[in-house]
């Protein structure tokens, strides 16, 4: 999948002929890697997408709207900044998603956490797991009853997985993450969307590295499948690409 390509006009035809209905996706972090592979994803199988990034430089994902015909909306928000989250609120405030997904992360590195600095692990943890509730938040109500919230997670903040140690602030991130969500899932009991943590896998991206198991290519079409195959079902789910059920 080349992402700044001109999307492939009969994929996209052959997808809307079987889908009568146009669906909408509010992507958050969609300049490259994974968020930016799921916009493209979505506009070859006929949706309609916001998508955001943080800067005010050009990126691949303003190069994918050149070529999307009118069906890609792309915002700015740094989700770090309560005021710029409340304000993408605003712009986005008449449009109804059927899915809001949040793609946040970064990383300090396979530093043991006694060595990390206290502004080092603050940084992580706000962009990792605060930032990504604050707009789940802020935006769940652009989602309707049949609509998705789903978060980028990681098999690495599941505690039973976790039998080896390495990046421990990235994990207790991303477990903060996962808990954050399931604070959020009770606190909406009886909420009829679906929410989901999802992990990608292992991807070769800026975060991932080089060594990574998965290629972009291989991870994001996984990723939208189990989000499509969870549409409508309600209650929170943590999984991963292909549908498996991560535990907690």
């Amino acid at each position: 999948m080349g992402l700044g390509r001109a999307l492939a006009s009969d994929d996209v035809l052959k997808y809307m002929t079987n889908h009568s209905k146009q669906n909408t996706a509010l992507i958050i972090g969609a300049s490259r890697g994974l968020g930016l592979a799921m916009a493209a994803e979505y506009l070859t199988r006929g949706w309609n997408v916001t998508a955001t990034v943080r800067g005010d430089g050009r990126t691949e994902l303003h190069d994918l709207a050149d070529s999307a015909d009118g069906r890609l909306t792309v915002e700015k928000v740094d989700i770090t900044v309560p005021e710029q989250v409340a304000a993408l609120r605003a712009r986005v405030a008449s449009t109804a998603f059927d899915l809001l997904f949040v793609n946040a992360a970064i990383t300090n590195g396979d530093v043991q956490v006694t060595e990390v600095s206290t502004e080092t692990f603050n940084r992580v943890m706000v962009t990792n797991a605060l930032s990504p509730i604050r707009v789940v938040e802020a935006l769940q109500d652009v989602v309707p009853p049949t609509g998705t919230i789903g978060v980028m997670s990681s098999t690495q903040g599941s505690l039973t997985r976790n039998d080896r140690a390495g990046y421990e602030v990235y994990r207790a991130s991303k477990s903060a993450l996962n808990q954050l969500m399931r604070s959020f899932a009770a606190r909406h009991a009886h909420d009829p969307r679906t929410m989901l943590l999802l992990c990608p896998g292992w991807v070769r991206t800026e975060l991932g590295g080089p060594a990574a198991l998965l290629t972009i290519e291989e991870s994001v079409p996984g990723v939208v499948d189990t989000i499509e195959k969870h549409a409508g079902e309600g209650g929170l789910h943590f999984v991963n690409y292909q549908d498996q059920v991560v535990p907690w």
